[in-house]
């Protein structure tokens, strides 16, 4: 009698562990906005600056401005989907830390190559002067690689966890582009942080946002 107790006890215990596991993996769907957004951002502002240095004119801004604004509508959008989240796991906590970890390096990374072109242009303009030509090596062509490394880390770290193999092939495509742009001229690596942009976040988000309506309308419908 103790044994046939025992061995329900346990069985019963596996099935509320299976039961607390499934009630967590399905409870959250990420809507996929902020990546679609971000993704199209990147994107744009690179063909943007592409577009500036091909046909030689300027915006009255710096279109990487941008940047700076789009902060806003991901802090609202990173509330409502912290509000839709009935369960929060601890893999989730550790996804945002992991995005939040990179948007803080994306940041200082900025700073660091804002500082590093405020030391490098006099030298540089002080070198034509004396010259008459330009230097062999120019700065602006190898800071993409070091973006794009940074890109592909939390995107591949996603993937992997997730087992979402858009964002995780995504991850892969731009230290692909990371390396390739060590070797390629400044308009090359702007179509590739557009490339990867598009690869990484952009399509994995309307996927996701997909999956997530599909979700939506499961949860809506009266035979769930």
């Amino acid at each position: 009698m103790d044994q046939q107790e025992k061995q329900l006890t346990e069985k019963e215990s596996l099935e509320l562990i299976a039961t607390m596991i499934n009630t967590a993996k399905n409870s959250y769907h990420d809507t996929g906005i902020g990546a679609i957004m971000w993704g199209a951002l990147i994107a744009v502002c690179s063909l943007v600056k592409l577009a500036e240095m091909e046909f030689g004119f300027r915006l009255p801004f710096d279109i990487n401005l941008i940047f700076i604004l789009a902060v806003i509508p991901q802090i609202f959008i990173t509330i409502k989907e912290k509000k839709e989240r009935r369960v929060k796991s601890y893999a989730d906590s550790y996804m945002d830390y992991i995005w939040l970890g990179f948007g803080i390096c994306i940041i200082l990374l900025t700073f660091i190559v804002y500082s590093m072109f405020s030391v490098w242009r006099p030298v540089s303009e002080e070198y034509r002067e004396l010259t008459g030509h330009r230097s062999a090596f120019q700065l602006s062509e190898f800071i993409s690689p070091f973006f794009l490394l940074l890109y592909g880390l939390p995107t591949f770290i996603t993937g992997a966890a997730c087992k979402f193999r858009p964002m995780f092939w995504g991850g892969l495509f731009c230290w692909l582009c990371s390396v390739t742009a060590i070797y390629t001229t400044i308009k090359i690596d702007l179509l590739l942080m557009a490339a990867s942009a598009i690869m990484a976040w952009l399509i994995p988000g309307i996927l996701m946002e997909r999956e997530y309506r599909i979700y939506k309308k499961e949860q809506a419908s009266p035979d769930v």
